[in-house]
């Protein structure tokens, strides 16, 4: 009965190890130098010249490709032939950007209203340092000082917040 078990586990430990070793990983880098690629197709690994690699795991993850749109250029017609859609392109351009200011700065000041109305609360439950005591922290006051420095700490960020996006609203053209 021990020399099957003894069998069996030997067996087992023959198979993994066979198995670890055939899963060999193979590094291919494009021809252009850019780009490279991960196999495990050893035939394929030696036509494109790959090498193998060795130590610890791959893991590849699968990014979203990036699509690509036309390049707009000035003059989209012949050398030296005045071009009438160069200047309707440039202006719709120039509408579209206008058009994507006027929504960052709609998207922004909407942020900062809601980051005021939060700060307006948040100071309001701070009352000048000494908030409310809640359920347990009239028995427990270390757990009252730390929801007053936690307190605080939030009303700091939000003030931060403010700060920044005020800071980019001042950065968008004006287009009134």
């Amino acid at each position: 009965m021990k020399q099957n078990l003894l069998g069996l586990s030997f067996f087992v430990l023959l198979s993994v190890t066979c198995s670890l070793a055939s899963a060999q990983i193979y590094r291919c880098v494009g021809a252009d130098g850019n780009g490279t690629e991960y196999i495990n197709n050893a035939k394929d690994a030696l036509t494109r010249g790959c090498k193998t690699m060795q130590g610890g795991n791959v893991t590849v993850v699968q990014g979203t490709p990036v699509q690509r749109t036309p390049v707009r250029t000035a003059s989209s017609s012949p050398a030296g032939t005045p071009s009438s859609s160069s200047s309707s392109g440039s202006s719709s351009g120039s509408s579209d950007q206008k058009a994507r200011d006027s929504d960052s700065r709609g998207i922004l000041e909407s942020e900062l209203r809601k980051a005021e109305t939060k700060l307006v609360e948040q100071q309001k439950e701070f009352n000048n340092g000494e908030p409310e005591k809640q359920g347990f922290e009239s028995r427990n006051y270390q757990r009252y000082l730390d929801r007053v420095t936690e307190l605080k700490d939030s009303m700091a960020r939000n003030v931060s917040d403010i700060a920044g996006l005020k800071r980019e609203i001042s950065r968008l053209p004006n287009n009134n």
